[in-house]
């Protein structure tokens, strides 16, 4: 496979951003060579700069539910590009957006739409504070929150990619009150509810895990965490960033029956331009301002672009609520074939992780058992077969409805016909 021209600009890049990637888990250097340059992409293929041509199963880290380049989705992008960029001021497509979340998230009784899951995140644990009066929060090891400084421990992703338990630059000052639990495991919970209980502000959890790789929720946990915020008047944060409207039109709140207080989302709710959301009881939001104490403001937050991105795409899953079934069934054959030949696979809904390990993934600790150089290998076949995933062990696959059956069984015998090598 011919990278010249992909080689070229990652040579430039270097010379300019850190690494020559403006995030670290596009480097590439987990899987031993350098990140490929994407020139465009349409349905389920992206095209790179050198023009090779691969089945995308990143799919922009999921947002891309329908595929690249949906024509509904583009149409209103272009259309509100023509009425102005930015505003800086309200407008009825922030209502419109709000009023879609509230519907398929009825959880999120007041919401506001922020530019990043990150930002999300970090807005909802400010608000959870700020409604308690409580100071810390408990997080669990290998669940990634974004970037915010207060929790960047024990992140997974991009973290795990690159062998950095956690960041440096953060003072210890400003992680002294995040507290770690292990996922999966009910008892490193209670630990910290005896010891801190009277100042944990609130749990915040990737209901499925996505960023140690897929690992789904065992039986209880979810109930477990509701059933002890509740008693000890702590804030259950979901972060569905990647799991809101991806899993489901109501993200696993639905799938799995939980009613957390707090909900962010991110991805998908932006129809894959840059905007999030985060929400949940009336009571909390209504600490944040204009209306209460707890600050946080943004110019670009609820821009039209991104807004009229977003409503598309959630018109898109009002119109074809099949899509979920097409695209469980889809990421079924996938798993049934790694599975059949011989690989450790996580799978919830169109969310799929191959993991190099003979241990069952529950938790981070297990996750680290996976031989990442096996991973590489694993990747760089696909990706010599024209089959693009995520250049690391630590993260998931992404199917789209734009994924044909024929490309799905492409997919399949290619991983097949590795493990025959």
């Amino acid at each position: 496979m011919n990278t010249a021209r992909s080689d070229e600009l990652f040579n430039k890049a270097s010379q300019l951003m850190p690494g020559g990637v403006n995030s670290p888990v596009r480097a590439f250097r987990s899987v031993g060579r350098s990140p490929l340059f994407i020139e465009r992409a349409f349905s389920d293929r992206i095209i790179d700069a050198d023009g090779n041509e691969f089945i995308d199963y990143v799919c922009s880290w999921g947002p891309d539910l329908f595929g690249h380049a949906e024509p509904h989705i583009t149409d209103a992008v272009k259309s509100a590009c023509e009425k102005g960029l930015t505003f800086g001021a309200c407008h009825e497509g922030e209502v419109i957006l709000a009023q879609k979340i509230r519907t398929h998230f009825p959880s999120m009784e007041l919401l506001r739409l922020v530019n990043s899951g990150t930002e999300a995140v970090m807005s909802a644990v400010r608000a959870a504070r700020g409604a308690t009066g409580r100071s810390k929060i408990i997080k669990f090891a290998g669940c990634y929150h974004g970037h915010s400084d207060g929790l960047l421990v024990k992140g997974g992703s991009g973290l795990l990619t690159n062998s950095l338990p956690d960041s440096a630059g953060v003072p210890r000052q400003l992680t002294e009150n995040t507290l770690l639990a292990a996922y999966n495991d009910t008892s490193s919970v209670n630990e910290l509810f005896e010891q801190y209980g009277d100042d944990i502000a609130a749990v915040i959890v990737e209901p499925v895990a996505a960023n140690m790789g897929v690992v789904a929720p065992q039986k209880g946990f979810l109930s477990f965490l509701r059933e002890i915020t509740d008693k000890n008047g702590s804030v259950l944060i979901f972060d569905e960033v990647i799991t809101g409207f991806r899993i489901s039109d109501g993200g696993a709140q639905k799938l799995y029956d939980i009613v957390p207080d707090m909900t962010c989302l991110g991805k998908i709710v932006g129809g894959g331009m840059p905007l999030a959301a985060y929400g949940g009881r009336k009571d909390i939001m209504e600490c944040i301002a204009p209306l209460g104490s707890v600050y946080q403001a943004g110019t670009l937050s609820g821009n039209p672009v991104a807004v009229a991105a977003g409503i598309a795409m959630l018109e898109n899953i009002e119109q074809h609520p099949q899509v979920y079934d097409d695209i469980d069934r889809k990421t079924a054959v996938l798993e049934q074939a790694a599975v059949s030949s011989g690989l450790n696979v996580n799978r919830v809904g169109s969310l799929m992780t191959v993991f190099f390990t003979d241990k069952n993934v529950t938790d981070q600790n297990t996750a680290l058992t996976c031989d990442t150089e096996k991973y590489a290998r694993f990747f760089n076949y696909l990706l010599e077969n024209g089959i693009y995933t995520a250049p690391s062990q630590f993260e998931a696959m992404f199917i789209s409805a734009a994924h044909s059956d024929e490309d799905i069984e492409r997919t399949a015998d290619v991983i097949r016909n590795y493990v025959k090598e």
